[in-house]
């Protein structure tokens, strides 16, 4: 079993933060293009317990493949899980949570995975899924901050 975590700080409030992060369909704003991710079945507005939503989504030396994912344990405005039924991994458990914070709201998400085939996944994980996975998360953090925290991205960029 592997684990990725990350946090991240967002100058939003909570309400505005959790309206984002339970709309189904903002996930293709969060992945990066190379991903080619797209959702196939129908979401509603507002994700709810077990929702099962189905992806097509490209993967490295694998082209595109099905993934279906069940919402499970929302604490609404605070926490929420993501599982896969159908997919890539042998174990995919996504836990978010988003809490106040000193400067806003801290966004955790953290990924129990296993890949699949054994050894060879295990090898496969080293060379190639958990540098994937982070670009991945990283680019999810890149594209939050953008949204939320222009502010200080202002205050960055005219500095250098």
């Amino acid at each position: 079993m592997y684990i990725l975590r990350q946090e991240q700080v967002l100058d939003t409030s909570v309400d505005q933060l959790w309206e984002f992060i339970s709309r189904p369909e903002n996930l293709n704003e969060i992945t990066p293009p190379e991903l080619d991710f797209t959702i196939i079945s129908e979401v509603p507005d507002m994700m709810y317990n077990g929702l099962l939503v189905q992806y097509d989504v490209k993967l490295p030396l694998l082209g595109h493949s099905e993934w279906v994912t069940e919402i499970k344990h929302i604490v609404p405005g605070k926490e929420f899980v993501d599982e896969q039924r159908i997919g890539p991994y042998r174990f995919w458990y996504h836990y978010h949570k988003i809490e106040e914070a000193e400067l806003g709201v801290r966004m955790i998400d953290e990924v129990n995975y296993m890949p699949p085939y054994g050894m060879l996944g295990k090898l496969v994980n080293k060379m190639l899924i958990k540098n994937k996975l982070r670009d991945i998360f990283e680019y999810r953090k890149l594209v939050l901050d953008q949204r939320y925290n222009t502010k200080k991205a202002e205050t960055e960029f005219r500095s250098n």
